[in-house]
């Protein structure tokens, strides 16, 4: 299915009526509460009431019967490395792989070179941004330089438009300069994305610490490591009030945290990526690189809670934490090679094969998770297929099966732990404001 999918830049059909409808697709938006076999009208990249019966007779069409027609995906997490290491990705390689994922809007971090620390490293991106075939929405460093010892222009970033604050996969170590930043974003209703490592527990670990790690002579890293920060995180959010979201959690113990703290009305949020809803620490047995992420994969009593968090709405948003790497920095020995995985293109087919199919989640569970609770965190416009909402969407196809091929990926870095697996489903057109951006053939039959 995948190499015969393309990036595109025309309407829905050929021609250029202004008036387009899908028709005969499964519907599914719980912001509108559609669940059902109907129509989608949109025009001038917008979603509309269905319109007349004579102006309907002039309008595109295309047949969706047989699909699901979704709100686009919005990936909360992900690494589009440029500026600074476009050898790994760039905002034009990223956004092809997000067309072909079904993501209509993603979510950049601010790890590049040089940090996206200050406005004007802000407004390069969204200018760089403005001819990708998808939403890009920068997300602004903490600190200065990610180095944790001095706050950004918090006020100024927001101008610029930054729709959250993070330093990435660096935890803000000083306890004062993070509650600093929560009460500051709270000025401008700004979310802090927390990466939760205390590294003087980490540091020089490879992989979970438990018994795997003892058999394969691998460093660990403690569930403690994420769990203390993350319990330190919480408290200061309901110390401030300020919003905190916390990202690619991996253990039952912060999401029993950020259960019990949403439980006592703190602003927290969560998210997951799908590593971890799936793979164990188990897994390493072969020491594939591309099975070293960061957080580590865990146990399968982590990833049983993370599913359950998942599902009962405890973690709010599953995000790819798309982290693209060279060849080099992964075909290396294990302890050399860089953690990150590349997710934009195998999110949601992931989600479907393990998660939708076996009935863990329903399609609208997976749609709140995927679309609607990350943009709701974020601002942004999207997770949604109301009248009036952006004509961002997609069309996945449930049957047919693929097998993840790393030289099929729009991505300029194939280091996914994935590769080989056979996965269910997949999206077949990507439509951003009202613009085909993404067509593939339909998956191929099991």
């Amino acid at each position: 299915m995948r190499p015969d999918g393309r990036v595109t830049g025309g309407r829905v059909t050929s021609g250029d009526a202004e008036l387009s409808v899908v028709r005969n697709g499964h519907i599914v938006d719980p912001a509108s509460g559609r669940d059902e076999i109907g129509d989608l009208w949109f025009r001038d990249g917008r979603i509309i009431d269905r319109p007349s019966d004579d102006e309907a007779k002039g309008a595109s069409v295309v047949d969706a019967a047989g699909r699901l027609v979704l709100p686009g995906l919005v990936d909360m997490h992900t690494h589009l490395c440029e500026p600074g290491y476009e050898y790994r990705e760039t905002l034009e390689s990223g956004a092809a792989a997000a067309a072909a994922g079904g993501v209509t809007g993603v979510a950049c971090m601010p790890d590049t070179e040089p940090d996206l620390d200050d406005a004007p490293a802000v407004r390069f991106v969204r200018e760089r941004a403005a001819g990708v075939p998808v939403h890009v929405y920068p997300i602004a460093a903490v600190t200065a330089g990610r180095a944790g010892e001095r706050l950004t222009e918090i006020g100024e970033l927001a101008d610029a438009g930054a729709v959250a604050l993070s330093d990435a996969e660096r935890t803000v170590r000083n306890p004062a300069i993070l509650r600093r930043a929560l009460e500051y974003a709270r000025m401008f209703d700004l979310p802090i994305i927390a990466h939760c490592e205390d590294p003087s527990l980490s540091a020089g670990g490879l992989m979970h610490e438990g018994s795997h790690a003892t058999r394969l002579g691998l460093k660990g890293i403690p569930s403690i490591a994420e769990e203390t920060i993350a319990a330190r995180d919480i408290m200061l959010a309901e110390w401030t009030g300020g919003r905190l979201h916390l990202t690619h959690v991996s253990t039952a113990v912060t999401v029993g945290l950020v259960r019990s703290a949403k439980q006592r009305g703190v602003r927290v949020t969560a998210d997951v990526s799908p590593p971890h809803l799936v793979l164990t620490d188990e897994a390493l047995s072969s020491y594939d690189t591309h099975l070293k992420v960061n957080p580590p994969l865990r146990t399968r009593a982590d990833v049983e809670a993370l599913r359950e968090g998942l599902a009962d709405g405890t973690i709010d948003a599953v995000a790819s934490d798309h982290t693209p790497r060279s060849v080099d920095e992964k075909n290396t020995e294990f302890q050399e090679a860089l953690p990150g995985a590349a997710g934009l293109e195998t999110m949601l087919s992931v989600v479907y094969t393990e998660l939708i199919a076996p009935g863990l989640l329903t399609w609208n569970d997976a749609v709140r998770r995927m679309s609607t609770a990350p943009s709701g965190i974020l601002g942004t416009e999207g997770g949604s297929l109301a009248s009036g909402s952006p004509a961002d969407f997609i069309l996945f196809h449930p049957d047919g099966t693929w097998t993840v091929d790393p030289a099929s990926f729009r991505s300029r870095s194939g280091n996914t732990p994935f590769a080989g697996r056979v996965l269910k489903g997949g999206v077949t057109m990507t439509v951003v404001a009202g613009r085909v951006v993404y067509r593939c053939d339909d998956p191929e039959s099991s």
